[in-house]
């Protein structure tokens, strides 16, 4: 129920204000290329640097229209000359800004004018619309005069189109929070374990701190770590929630613990939305955003208010709800989702949505000024996770690719880019070389290809092609160029060229020098790979009102603590396991080496230790190793040995329905052995209760395989927080062995065996990294 005019207040940003009223017509996405936050900082200063001593800036401003507060920050005024300026940080002309993005801009200048001209009387300004160019830093002035009664109505205006829906959040917020502070736990009494989980979770939130959880499977870790913080949410003045996971199995349990617990809030005034890819929600991936071009962006702005109010009105949206919301206004799934992002309480999704570069939540939620908080599920993932997020390459090959379909204004800097990556290529004396820095003809060479597909891009904003591919991926490796540090490395690889390259190499490149441009069976790989991704991820912690990542397989704390740059205040917690150690007899094979000189000899002795563990105590098992290579000599040799004995194995590249046809072998009371790949589809994420997996074997510590980037890395760990932490091998590793083991217990009422077939696992050090609880043999 809406609440009494005279009983609800509603505090919005004047961005938030101007984004909902002032957005009218087509959705306009067609790329234009913008300014990196940094770039628009630079942009900022140097309008600042220009300007006059007394030049303000960062002006906090404020104002009431009835029960509506309005804030924000105005970027500078000049007062010796009565201006107040907005200062936008492009790239390319002004006549390319899509004209309902520079209509949004006027409406928030506007609104900071009538603020500011209230505060101060003043009787009149000059409003100032500043765009500065990212690469030359010169200004285009856009300026018109108005009266503070002019600026007054527009601002009037604006509320009085918000007023309503204003008044439908502050009740739904009153009633959201009401509801959180009294919410019961949905299956009635917690777990001892996952008490315990939910009391660490609760008081970080309360107290602004982030959290690194262990805890074991068995005791309920999602609704452990969601019930707690949706309960903190009134008291903590939370915005929202975002619930983030590694793996998608992981979005589905969430949804599921969060279907309960709105069942289970009064009048179930929880919002719960899925953050869904563009690549997934998109149903014209082929048409620009625009309503030039596609049919469910034309108009969006007009329809987009009827959509929004049975969203929210639904209040549960997941993929579907939104989908067909969306197509029932004729509208676009994926930014009606985009919009709705504002209005959710929960999020779940993919945790690039919150550590990306481009992450659409984290992004929102600065702009905004959202108090969020974040779980991160399998958060052993995120480390990997992240470095693929500042990580990137560029091969020869993919140049030759879009030199071949480039129109004629492209080539020339296309084929300097494949001529300097070849001659590099060419005075390379191995394969594979390290880089401290990119050559300077390679930085000019990809300087001058990004601004020519920049300039072909704003000339040809409707083109969703492979010219516009390749210049997202060139600006990703140009920006990531642009903060290399110690924190990522760089290097050139020589390798064969993918088959249909080799066989399809276009004429175009008969112009190239160097050998590896003259042989189209060779490719050369640029990559800068990061490896230390907490140099990016630092701030975003501090800016987050909680983060709490868990795992059961986190440890030790300083590993994820330091690689992903998490406070130094971040709190651990290790979850006692909910099984008696008695429940499981874990072995070591003292005798078996699996290093990779030792592994023939040894195959015979680890077939049979399969064998005699199924004859001794038959059931369904797992039997993990390092490679698919190493998985199929010992299937075979099995095969061979003890024929007698059921076997099927995970194969490359397999599809969903072969993965559940693997699964599906592991029947209750089953009888066989499974091979799989240690850290693949069923490493992890896999739940075989009771008899349909009795025990696993672990053929491998999970190193990774020696090479020379594999010594670039320990040896760039090792300099960054010491030799003898394992952080580029054994720990990693060590995560996967405990994750494999993992699938064997899955409820405080099974048993099981996990043998470890190497040993190295006899070693201290390695002992240490496994689960505590573990009585190991």
């Amino acid at each position: 129920m809406p609440l009494p005019m005279s009983d609800w207040t509603y505090t919005v940003s004047v961005r938030s204000l101007c984004e909902f009223t002032a957005k009218r017509g087509d959705l306009d996405r067609r790329f234009t290329p913008s300014a990196t936050a940094l770039e628009g900082q630079a942009g900022q200063m140097a309008v600042y640097a220009r300007r006059s001593p007394g030049y303000e800036t960062e002006l906090p401003l404020e104002g009431q229209w009835g029960s509506l507060r309005v804030r924000g920050r105005a970027d500078g005024f000049e007062a010796d000359v009565n201006r107040l300026e907005e200062i936008k940080t492009i790239r390319g002309p002004v006549e390319r800004i899509p004209e309902n993005r520079q209509a949004l801009h006027w409406a928030q200048l506007e609104t900071y004018g009538a603020l500011i001209a209230a505060e101060r009387g003043l009787a009149e300004l000059e409003l100032a619309l500043v765009y500065v160019d990212a690469d030359t830093q010169n200004e285009t002035v856009l300026r018109q005069k108005a009266t503070a009664a002019t600026l007054q109505a527009s601002f009037e205006a604006r509320c009085r189109a918000f007023e309503a829906w204003a008044q439908q959040e502050a009740a739904h917020r009153s009633a959201r929070d009401q509801g959180l502070a009294a919410l019961p736990f949905p299956l009635g009494e917690l777990r001892p374990g996952q008490r315990l989980l939910a009391e660490a979770v609760y008081r970080v939130a309360a107290n602004g701190r982030c959290l690194l959880a262990q805890a074991p499977t068995g005791i309920g870790k999602t609704l452990g770590t969601l019930y707690p913080l949706l309960r903190a949410m009134p008291g903590r003045q939370l915005d929202k929630i975002g619930y983030m996971t590694c793996k998608g199995t992981g979005r589905i349990t969430a949804l599921e613990a969060l279907h309960a617990l709105r069942e289970h809030t009064p009048g179930r005034a929880l919002r719960v939305m899925t953050l869904v890819a563009k690549e997934q929600a998109c149903e014209h991936p082929t048409l620009a955003c625009h309503g030039d071009a596609c049919p469910l962006a034309s108009s969006f702005y007009d329809k987009l208010p009827a959509a929004r109010a049975e969203a929210v009105a639904a209040g549960w949206l997941d993929a579907a709800a939104q989908r067909r919301i969306a197509l029932q206004h004729g509208l676009c799934p994926y930014y009606l989702g985009q919009e709705l992002l504002r209005w959710a309480d929960v999020v779940v999704g993919d945790v690039h949505h919150a550590f990306d570069p481009h992450g659409q939540l984290y992004g929102l939620a600065q702009s905004q000024g959202w108090q969020l908080a974040l779980l991160v599920d399998e958060a052993h993932n995120l480390i990997d996770r992240t470095r693929d997020m500042y990580s990137t390459a560029l091969s020869l090959t993919r140049v030759r690719e879009v030199l071949a379909e480039a129109p004629v204004a492209l080539r020339a800097p296309l084929r300097r880019l494949a001529a300097e990556l070849a001659d590099l290529a060419a005075s390379q004396s191995a394969d594979f070389e390290p880089l401290k820095e990119i050559p300077d003809d390679l930085a000019d060479a990809l300087q001058r290809v990004n601004a020519a597909l920049a300039e072909h891009v704003q000339n040809h904003p409707l083109d969703v092609g492979p010219m516009l591919q390749f210049y997202f991926e060139v600006l990703a490796l140009q920006r990531l160029l642009d903060r290399f540090d110690t924190h990522s490395l760089c290097d050139l690889q020589r390798r064969a060229a993918p088959a249909d390259a080799a066989t399809a190499a276009p004429a175009t490149l008969s112009l190239l020098p160097g050998d590896a441009a003259a042989d189209p069976g060779r490719d050369v790989v640029l990559s800068v790979r990061n490896i230390v991704p907490g140099h990016f991820l630092k701030e975003r912690f501090e800016a987050l009102a909680s983060v709490t990542l868990f795992s059961a397989t986190l440890g030790p704390p300083d590993y994820p603590r330091q690689l992903l740059g998490l406070p130094e205040d971040t709190a651990w917690i290790d979850v006692p396991a909910p099984f008696p150690p008695e429940h499981l007899s874990v072995r070591v094979a003292h005798r078996l080496s699996t290093r990779y000189d030792h592994r023939e000899a040894s195959l015979d002795a680890l077939v049979d230790l399969l064998a005699t563990q199924f004859e001794e105590h038959p059931g369904n098992y797992l039997a993990f190793f390092s490679s698919f290579d190493y998985l199929d000599k010992a299937a075979a040799r099995l095969a061979r040995r003890h024929p007698q004995l059921p076997q099927w194995s995970q194969s490359r590249a397999m599809g969903d329905g072969a993965r559940r046809a693997f699964l599906d072998r592991f029947v209750p009371d089953g009888r066989g052995i499974g091979f799989a790949v240690l850290g693949g589809a069923f490493a992890e994420g896999v739940d075989l209760p009771g008899t349909r997996l009795i025990g696993a074997f672990i053929a491998t510590l999970g190193l990774p395989p020696v090479s020379p980037l594999q010594d670039m890395i320990r040896e760039r760990l090792d300099s960054l927080f010491g030799a003898d932490h394992g952080y580029a091998d054994l720990v990693p590793g060590l995560q996967k062995v405990v994750q494999a083991a993992g699938r064997v217990l899955r409820s405080a009422d099974d048993r099981g065996w996990v043998w470890l077939l190497d040993r190295r696992y006899a070693r201290p050090d390695v002992r240490a990294l496994l689960p505590a609880w573990w009585e190991v043999q």
